[in-house]
């Protein structure tokens, strides 16, 4: 799925039109790019969590000549999924007691 197939279906389950639907999917990623950004983690129950984790620097090789690299410390986005999330991807979605 890519951003505009995202906005299509907001527009199509939410009734808005679809300029609407646009302009709530990017304040709903530049909200979560700020906070990223900020160094906050975010949590949306039922779905996951984002948080900014660092990878200390490290010696590689270069693929094509076998030489030794420095590779520079850096931050990278980690997301891990949350339960209902997990259990929807497996098949095992709780069923409404009757």
């Amino acid at each position: 799925m890519n951003k505009s197939q995202l906005i299509d279906i907001v527009a199509r389950d939410s009734g808005l039109k679809r300029k609407d639907s646009e302009a709530a999917v990017n304040a709903v990623i530049g909200a979560l790019e700020q906070a990223l950004v900020s160094g906050d983690k975010i949590q949306i129950v039922g779905f996951g969590s984002f948080e900014i984790k660092e990878r200390a620097a490290r010696k590689g090789r270069n693929p094509a000549n076998g030489q030794e690299i420095d590779i520079p410390a850096s931050k990278h986005i980690s997301f891990s999924a949350g339960k209902a999330l997990k259990d929807k991807i497996n098949g095992l979605e709780e069923k409404a007691d009757v």
